[in-house]
């Protein structure tokens, strides 16, 4: 059984993961909370939205009971379950995912704070929160038809930078090549088995 001094030191080892969560979290939430208080329900338009920059960039209070674009509308619970088991994977797949690296603590912490922020809105309110709404000066057939992109929140930009990070990360990550690889070979070659 780990004494406290080790048990600190595991919690330490992910200090940066879980910071940069929390801090992803608190600002979601936060921003959650003031669009709850100060915005009705499904102000899209204006007066009822905040319009930012015009014709380009609003604050408005839409509840989103899908993932991105919509898409699983409906099926909240579902989201909820897959939020939960994202982070037990990466919970139990830690090492291989090389979580003590700093760069990839703050990659899934960005990521698991968004993806708790978002859980949390489909806990209480039964849909995400999202209020970032920006139209954009073109349009693309079956996407983007009128250049209006699906409004978003705190979460969702932690999110897709973290799995983003993860991606552009995962191409500098050791192959076998590496300096630390290279040392425990050495270690090994110079104390032969008995």
């Amino acid at each position: 059984m780990p004494n406290q001094s080790q048990l600190a030191n595991k919690l330490l080892a992910y200090s940066r993961l879980y910071i940069v969560a929390f801090l992803v979290f608190i600002l979601d939430q936060g921003t959650k909370a003031w669009i709850f208080k100060n915005l009705p329900l499904d102000s899209y338009f204006y007066p009822d939205s905040i319009q930012v920059i015009d014709g380009f960039f609003y604050i408005v209070h839409i509840g989103n009971e899908g993932a991105a674009w919509g898409m699983l509308s409906g099926y909240g619970g579902l989201l909820a379950a897959f939020a939960v088991v994202a982070i037990f994977a990466i919970y139990k797949l830690r090492h291989s995912l090389e979580l003590k690296r700093p760069v990839m603590q703050i990659a899934f912490g960005l990521l698991i704070g968004g993806v708790l922020g978002n859980l949390v809105d489909r806990l209480i309110h039964g849909h995400v929160i999202d209020f970032l709404d920006f139209h954009l000066p073109f349009s693309i057939p079956r996407i983007l038809e009128n250049g209006r992109w699906p409004a978003f929140n705190i979460a969702d930009c932690g999110i897709v930078i973290g799995v983003f990070t993860y991606v552009i990360l995962s191409f500098f990550q050791k192959d076998g090549h590496g300096p630390e690889d290279g040392k425990s070979r050495i270690s090994e070659e110079s104390y032969p088995s008995r």
